[in-house]
């Protein structure tokens, strides 16, 4: 048996197709056991967001074909559709790309750092439907490990490589607290929602969104508070407002250097940070001519991404070389539990045990303990020995509802000889 990864992601497919083979929360579950009780694989865990959805099996490689046509069966898809989309990894590969994306390199932003905490959503949840025995139990363990060093020892999360994050991060290493900062938007949009997500986590307290249209700046303010208003409100919102960063649609500039000429005299020449994520511009380039107005245009933090997006690729090397060193030590680990290996460590270990009860009853003897006494000792000692580690894992098995694990150790009771 092998380790199988079978999916698809923002790579290979489009919205569409990523969207009719997700599994929506309420299906997990379900689809975990009933993979795992059609007997083709082991042990699973199915992790599904919304750039990617995959399967990740313990089972024979000559599974592969069949695991992919039980999801193309689950989502209703014909299999000819959707296997032109699809990824499969074996052995090695597939442990490496597990780590890869755990650890965000195979992100739609690298290194991003949420599907680090989805993964390991999924993996609760397959452990909860009892579909992770010992081998997946590593792996996972492995691969958070794995993760955990790329993100201390490597850049490869560090930097802006969006302009939205890299507006927000000029912010604040130009204003010392975000959390008493007025904050404007303008605008509300994509852009405009991921800025003011990052403002969010920044801890900014103090956010208007103004837009052409008020109920989608309301759509936007429910999802990370502040208050919104009409673009029409501009005038009176620009002097008590220490950030502003435009992001509209709108084909001419919505900002002009009068209206800024005019909030900072309000202002008493207070500085303004004014962002302009816009193309064409939101704020008329003129603004930058006056004194306590600082613009940056979108230009100038894609230059900021850009170079952060190469150091993250550079990072992203390294990365890399931890994964070889991670997935080629799980690698050494599964060769280990080769039966033959396997089989001769028990016999070598028994057989140890066996010799140290040996010896101990022969010095019994030897001390002039009676035959029987030191026999009914010496059976008692090794029988409790022997099963000591057995009923450990059975009890452990049990604890984590590890299916897999408890119907070999049922297979091995029932098939050990009772005489």
């Amino acid at each position: 048996m092998t380790i199988l990864a079978i999916g698809i992601n923002h790579k290979t497919a489009t919205v569409d197709i990523r969207e009719r083979v997700a599994f929506q929360p309420e299906q997990i579950e379900l689809a975990l056991q009933a993979l795992v009780q059609q007997g083709r694989v082991s042990e699973t865990v199915i992790v599904s967001t919304c750039n990617r959805t995959e399967l990740y099996c313990h089972a024979e490689s000559n599974e592969l074909e069949e695991i992919l046509a039980w999801l193309a069966a689950f989502h209703q898809i014909p299999l000819a559709d959707l296997a032109q989309y699809v990824y499969r990894h074996e052995d090695q590969n597939a442990v490496a790309h597990l780590m890869a994306v755990a650890s965000g390199l195979d992100s739609l932003v690298l290194g991003e750092p949420q599907i680090l905490g989805q993964v390991k959503q999924a993996f609760q949840q397959a452990r909860d439907a009892g579909t992770v025995g010992s081998v997946f139990e590593r792996l996972f363990q492995s691969t958070f490990a794995a993760a955990k060093v790329i993100r201390t020892e490597t850049e490869v999360g560090q930097n802006a490589v969006s302009v939205a994050y890299a507006a927000v991060n000029l912010a604040r290493h130009i204003f010392a607290d975000l959390k008493t900062a007025n904050v404007l938007l303008v605008g509300a949009g994509e852009t405009a929602e991921l800025a003011a997500r990052h403002l969010k986590e920044q801890g900014v307290k103090n956010l208007r969104v103004a837009n052409r249209t008020v109920a989608r700046a309301e759509e936007l303010t429910k999802i990370v508070g502040g208050e919104a208003y009409a673009l029409s409100s501009l005038e009176a919102l620009l002097p008590d407002s220490d950030i502003i960063i435009s992001s509209t649609a709108s084909p001419v500039p919505v900002i002009g250097k009068g209206l800024v000429e005019s909030a900072l005299r309000q202002r008493k020449h207070r500085p303004m940070l004014l962002i302009d994520l816009a193309v064409p511009r939101d704020i008329e380039k003129q603004v930058s001519e006056l004194d306590d107005a600082f613009l940056y245009t979108v230009d100038d933090l894609q230059s900021i991404v850009n170079k952060n997006l190469e150091h993250r690729q550079q990072a992203a090397t390294e990365a890399h070389d931890i994964i070889t060193q991670y997935a080629a030590e799980f690698g050494g680990w599964m060769e280990s539990l080769n039966s033959v290996d396997l089989l001769r460590r028990y016999r070598a270990g028994a057989a140890t045990i066996a010799e140290q009860q040996k010896e101990r009853a022969l010095a019994a003897i030897a001390a002039g303990k009676s035959a029987d006494q030191v026999i009914q000792e010496l059976t008692q000692r090794l029988t409790n020995t022997l099963i000591h580690t057995p009923t450990r894992a059975i009890q452990d098995a049990g604890k984590r509802k590890d299916i897999s694990a408890l119907a070999a150790y049922q297979k091995l009771i029932n098939d050990t000889p009772q005489e």
